[in-house]
């Protein structure tokens, strides 16, 4: 081997990196057996940072710029080798670049839904989907806790662990701001601020600054979604009282009633199946209770039934006062009249 090989194999003058591949995060610079010559040039451009690591501890780090290497511009790498000789021979140091442009168009996304505990649902469990930007802020903080001393760290690999960061935090914030799902659901900005804050943070923690973070759908299951478009009609049927549940208390009532309609026997079959004491005016009466209070006209205090055929007068009341809020069809109420009047005559 000649000299010149030999040269150009132990020695490196120029540490730079083209960054031919994108998509590439942090990368080694192949070092092999080959020493940093005294002197040598290191070439950081513009969206780039360095590091040296010596024997895996971080020495130095060089932002954009042209860096000539000597004991006083690599300080703390001539702090830990004790150089007391001003440098003079060639040295050996892993030298990593990082990308620090912002990755741009990114997507998010639950692949299972998320339950949060909501303030007029209770739980739920809420689906979204969005884009969102970040970049390499701090490359010391990223080598240590994500890339490592691997020969290359893509973007594809940090994500995989930025999902499961990204999934955590906004079950987090979501849970925790107080802020209704449909206020958050209507106002998408909003959903995405609640949740960037407190995305800053945690990816911060990694060395990465989260740039952009928007949502762009979000949604229920298809079972909450039915349960909240059922509510949605209660309110626009029969209107919602103070306590935002009387309406949705008649529309479920008066839902059931033609299901129950449809059963063999009618609503007269059902008010025979529940026996003796229990009928099917009482039946009603007990669903419908308090809801139905305020809409029913006032009636006078009725004697305590004293005998079957009052039993089964004020079923009949009852029964009426159904059929005439619509609740029931009128062939419902002559089925179930007949029915109790067969019961009173025998």
């Amino acid at each position: 081997m000649g000299i010149g090989s030999f040269i150009k194999k132990q020695f490196i003058d120029v540490l730079q990196w083209n960054e031919e591949v994108d998509g590439v995060l942090a990368w080694r610079f192949p070092m092999q057996d080959q020493e940093i010559q005294n002197g040598g040039v290191l070439v950081v451009r513009e969206s780039q940072m360095a590091v040296f690591v010596n024997e895996g501890q971080i020495a130095d780090v060089f932002g954009p710029g042209t860096h000539k290497l000597t004991t006083q511009t690599l300080p703390l790498l001539t702090n830990l080798k004790n150089w007391d000789k001003l440098f003079d021979s060639p040295f050996k140091s892993d030298v990593y670049f990082f990308s620090t442009r912002v990755q741009t168009g990114r997507k998010w996304g639950t692949p299972q839904p998320i339950t949060i505990r909501d303030k007029d649902f209770d739980m739920i469990r809420v689906r979204a989907f969005g884009m969102y930007s970040y970049r390499v802020s701090d490359p010391r903080q990223f080598f240590k806790e994500i890339s490592g001393t691997r020969e290359t760290y893509t973007r594809d690999q940090v994500e995989e662990q930025l999902r499961g960061i990204l999934m955590a935090s906004m079950a987090s914030s979501l849970g925790s701001s107080n802020v209704p799902f449909l206020d958050m659901a209507a106002n998408q900005a909003l959903m995405a601020q609640q949740v960037k804050g407190d995305l800053i943070e945690a990816f911060g923690r990694y060395g990465i600054g989260l740039d952009e973070f928007n949502v762009a759908s979000v949604s229920l299951p298809e079972e909450l979604q039915k349960a909240l478009d059922d509510r949605i009609s209660a309110g626009m049927k029969g209107g919602l009282s103070a306590d935002k549940m009387t309406g949705f208390t008649r529309y479920q009532t008066a839902t059931a009633i033609p299901l129950a309609a449809q059963n063999e026997g009618g609503l007269a079959g059902i008010g025979a199946g529940l026996g003796a004491g229990m009928t099917v005016g009482q039946a009603m009466g007990n669903a419908m209770g308090a809801s139905m209070a305020p809409a029913a006209a006032p009636a006078a205090p009725a004697a305590a039934p004293a005998a079957a055929d009052d039993s089964v007068e004020a079923r009949l009341q009852k029964l009426k006062g159904l059929l005439d809020k619509g609740l029931i069809s009128a062939a419902d109420y002559d089925s179930t009249k007949a029915e109790l009047l067969k019961k009173l005559i025998g």
